[in-house]
This record gives structure tokens, C-alpha cells and sequence, in this order.
């Protein structure tokens, strides 16, 4: 079954008008302390259609959030002439978080500009491809790591980091070597960065691995040199250190193209050879959930598949031609999320359903998907 989203969120009136709403109450005849404790078991998305004191709950500080999905977005490709056979680099990307229950889009607040904050998805320079712009999610935090500027240089020195409870955005430890793109993960609230390209190549910064642990006090933030790669292979594309089971699982090149696989154990600082059937399968955007199982795309086939350990083999949960030409997913609370059709949208897969699920979200109207995550919503205090 497909469940299509529309593009952009349309006003209209509340349809609920009752006497409970208008004063408040939650439950007749309990405090609201306990009537809280009541509704805290039922699913957001009948708290939301019951009536308005519902639902100003729902979204409510006190109440435990829902998670919803958040996308990083830039406009259609449309490039900006600024002269004749003059065009101007794109440079605007923005956050949006998607509301499951009320089924739109909202804007995430604009991330601090000092310093100044540009981070480049297109350039003449090069017309056929995109340029990276790597994210990752660590203890409920959404963190962009990677990215370039109009004069093709790294755009952040420091990780640039939003968490959705507080609804605000900061800026983590400064990084030793800023990149255009690198492979990046995290594990057990760690974040990690391996390799990659800075402003020119650097050879102990493609063989390097550095390490950020956010369970740490703030204060005591900073990267920390771990055991490096054998060379540097890894700094050829952005991509993604899947963290599963105490290790960082990674390959070199996206797609379907030959690569070579490594895997890092977090526990004892030590890479690893990937297993030849990891590897093999490893055909498009990859993510864990949970840090527990791996899931991967084959962005030609449209097959979703999940890695067996055991076996050494990724087993086919679904297979769609909405998966085609997947380009990056998400993976949390038994959902897989997949940007899709050169980011013009997003499929959700729930891959606990059986049979398998699925239904599509369609982007922000002229905008579309660079990356998504899964975190909890923002903080409401109006609804």
C-alpha cells in the first residue's frame, strides 16, 4: 500500500470544537498531572485527532516527543545566471522537520551565521555531479560534519549541530583538519571521521580517524586521533560509516562500482577486513538501525536488503521501483527512509510490517532532499 503526502501543508480551520478543549481539561474528574500519565500510553496519532486539549498535549514540553523525520533541502536545479554564460553557484540549503501525525513540513530555526554559513550543492565547475554535504545523527542530535564553499574550500571548521528538544543550534569542537567530504559515522554516541579531502590532498589526513565523543561533558568536547587506514582510499567520496555492533562498517565508492570495504572495532582500535559478502552486496546508501542491523539499497535494482552476519549475505526485504536511484537513507524506529528520483522524494519503508509497508513523503514544493534523519520533534509551545 502507498500513502502519498502532499507537497506543501494547506491552512485550514481546526475541526474540533468542544467544551473540553476550550477549558483545558484532559480527563473529567482527574488532575492534569494524572490524566497526563493516562494518555501518555496512547499513540500520538489518536492524541491528535481527539480534541484540541489533546493535542496542545501532545506537542506540549512536558510531554514525551514523537520523532519525526528531518530533511537537509536545497532548491531545484535551476542554476542563477548573474551575466550572460555567468552562473552563480548555489549555495542555499535548508532544514526542514516533517510532522508524521499532522502530515507537513516546518522549517528548522536558521543556523547561526558567524561564521558565515554557505554550504555549496552545485557549481558550474562541475555540471554533472553534486557536491557532498555529509550529516549524521548522534544522541538525538542532527550534525552536518562536512561540506564545500563557493571557492570550493571546507566549509566547516567545527561540526555544525542542532538539537531538536532545545530547538537551538551550536557549533562542536574545532576540527583538526576541515574536509569537503570524508567517511563519517558514529557508534555508542561517538561520532567518527575518517580520511577525506580537505582544500587539497593531504596524505595523513586521507589515512587518518578521529573520534568525538558526545558523552562527554561539553566542556571536555574534542577530537581524538584514533588508529589510522592503511592509505588513503577512503578520500575519494563522501560517504557513510555505518556503525553497528561495536564496529564502523564503510566502502570506498558508492554505487555499484568495485570497491573495497573496511571495518573499524570501536572496542579495540583496530581495522579490519570487510567480510566478502558485506562487501559484495554493499550497492548503494547504507544505514543501521539501531546500531543492530545494517540495511542497504541497490540503487539500480530498488532492493532493500538486510545484512546477515551469520551467513555473510544481505537478504531481500522489498523491492521497489521507488527505490531506484536511491541516493541516500535513514533507518530508525523500524523504518527505513530513502531519498529517491534525484531528491524529488522520499520513500518510507516499515520494515516491522508484514508484508512490508511502504508510502512516500513528498518534499518541501520547489525544493528538494539532500539528506533525511530520524530524531525527535522539535519543541512546540504553540500548536
Amino acid at each position: 500500500m502507498e500513502i502519498t503526502v502532499q507537497c506543501c501543508k494547506q491552512s485550514k480551520n481546526d475541526p474540533f470544537d468542544d467544551n473540553d478543549s476550550e477549558n483545558g481539561t484532559l480527563l473529567p474528574g482527574l488532575p492534569d498531572d494524572l490524566a497526563q500519565r493516562c494518555l501518555s500510553s496512547l499513540s500520538p496519532s489518536l492524541l491528535f485527532s481527539v480534541c484540541h486539549s489533546w493535542r496542545r498535549l501532545l506537542y506540549s514540553p512536558s510531554f514525551p516527543p514523537f520523532f519525526s523525520l528531518y530533511a537537509l533541502l536545497s532548491p531545484l536545479h535551476n542554476p542563477t545566471m548573474a551575466l550572460p554564460r555567468e552562473v552563480v553557484p548555489q549555495s542555499t540549503t535548508v532544514f526542514f522537520s516533517f510532522d508524521p501525525i499532522s502530515s507537513s513540513w516546518r522549517p528548522l530555526p536558521s543556523p547561526p551565521q558567524n561564521p558565515s554559513f554557505h554550504l555549496l550543492r552545485r557549481h558550474p565547475s562541475f555540471l554533472s555531479r553534486n557536491l557532498p554535504i555529509q550529516s549524521l545523527t548522534v544522541s538525538n542530535h542532527l550534525i552536518v560534519i562536512a561540506a564545500t564553499t563557493q571557492n570550493l574550500f571546507p566549509a566547516l571548521s567545527s561540526p555544525l549541530v542542532f538539537h531538536p528538544e532545545s530547538n537551538i543550534w551550536f557549533y562542536g569542537p574545532q576540527i583538526s583538519a576541515p574536509r569537503r567530504w570524508c567517511a563519517a559515522g558514529s557508534a555508542q554516541d561517538v561520532v567518527y571521521m575518517a580520511s577525506g579531502f580537505g582544500s587539497h590532498y593531504q596524505g595523513d589526513v586521507a589515512r587518518s580517524l578521529e573520534q568525538w565523543d558526545l558523552n562527554k561533558k561539553r566542556e571536555n568536547w574534542g577530537w581524538e586521533n584514533k588508529a589510522g587506514l592503511k592509505d588513503g582510499r577512503f578520500s575519494r567520496e563522501a560517504v557513510e560509516a555505518v556503525g553497528c555492533r561495536g564496529k564502523l562498517c564503510m566502502v570506498n565508492v558508492k554505487g555499484n562500482a568495485l570497491k573495497e570495504g573496511a571495518v573499524y572495532n570501536v572496542g579495540l582500535d583496530k581495522w579490519e577486513d570487510m567480510p566478502v559478502g558485506m562487501v559484495a552486496g554493499w550497492n548503494g546508501p547504507a544505514a543501521s538501525m539501531d546500531e543492530d542491523e545494517i540495511y542497504v539499497i541497490d540503487e539500480v535494482k530498488g532492493r532493500l536488503s538486510k545484512y546477515d552476519g551469520e551467513k555473510d549475505c544481505w537478504v531481500k526485504v522489498i523491492e521497489l521501483e521507488q527505490l531506484k536511484r536511491a541516493e541516500h537513507i535513514a533507518a530508525g524506529r523500524g523504518k527505513i527512509c530513502a531519498v529517491s528520483a534525484k531528491g524529488e522524494r522520499i520513500i518510507v519503508v516499515d520494515v516491522r510490517d508484514k508484508p512490508t509497508r511502504f508510502w512516500e513523503v513528498k518534499p518541501p514544493c520547489g525544493l528538494e532532499v539532500v539528506a533525511v534523519h530520524v530524531l525527535p520533534r522539535m519543541i512546540s509551545r504553540q500548536h
